[in-house]
């Protein structure tokens, strides 16, 4: 289950986060199925590295996570910005999939527009104070990127590994830059794009004002089974139409 939140998805948002809380999830699928959670890379509690993240990153983490348990096959739930990894997953690995179960993905310019301003705000934050500061500020403040752009997308593990902070104060401020231009897949005049540009953001996080994580022509996939939770906005439920028969992961 890849849960909502954002750059902030930890197993807790499950049950704090806004509809989230009120719906209950993890109370009510574990009667049923077994429901595998966890804090995704660079949120919470696990770890990540300073490199270019895409959407396959996140598939990784979820595919190395079921192999380690063994499990062949599953339902596969994502929520907000989780419906992404979610969608690249049946892309990347359709016969791994039973269902999806995308729960209000995230998506539409407003989102990709707020996303890059994110990044954005992080970048003039590194160029005016640079990186020491960053560390300095995440550990003062403690907030995750999502609350705080300042802090950028590795402030949690910033937050809650000392030998990370270290290792980040010793990157190359210009080439941290690129880096996280290359995550946020967004053309400035700023800052150099890194070359070659077109390469580097052809597959980058929030190119598209669509649903991201996965192109309409790949998530034309015949062997993976999608299903949409859709809220109805009048009653707080899931649409009948739309209602998935299954939800969580393992049979």
């Amino acid at each position: 289950m890849y849960a909502p939140g954002g750059f902030d998805a930890t197993v807790e948002k499950w049950s704090t986060q806004g509809v989230y809380s009120r719906i209950k999830l993890l109370e009510h699928l574990p009667k049923k199925y077994r429901c595998i959670v966890f804090d995704r890379r660079e949120c919470g509690q696990s770890g990540g590295r300073v490199e270019r993240i895409t959407w396959t990153h996140y598939v990784a983490q979820g595919k190395g996570l079921l192999d380690h348990l063994n499990i062949r096959r599953a339902h596969i739930m994502g929520a907000c910005m989780g419906c992404c990894p979610v969608a690249a997953f049946a892309v990347a690995h359709p016969a791994s999939v039973i269902s999806l179960v995308l729960y209000w993905p995230v998506g539409g310019a407003k989102y990709r527009i707020k996303a890059h301003q994110r990044f954005m705000d992080h970048l003039a934050f590194v160029r005016e104070h640079g990186l020491p500061a960053v560390v300095s500020h995440v550990k003062k403040e403690g907030k995750a990127f999502n609350a705080d752009a300042r802090g950028g997308p590795w402030a949690s593990i910033i937050r809650s590994d000392a030998a990370f902070a270290e290792s980040y104060l010793k990157k190359d401020a210009q080439e941290y830059q690129n880096l996280v231009l290359g995550c946020a897949a967004r053309s400035s005049t700023a800052i150099p794009r890194p070359a070659p540009s077109r390469r580097i953001y052809s597959s980058s996080t929030f190119l598209r004002s669509s649903f991201p994580g996965a192109t309409s022509r790949t998530r034309l996939l015949p062997r993976a089974t999608w299903r949409s939770a859709c809220r109805n906005l009048n009653t707080g439920t899931c649409c009948p139409s739309s209602r998935p028969k299954r939800a969580g992961l393992q049979e």
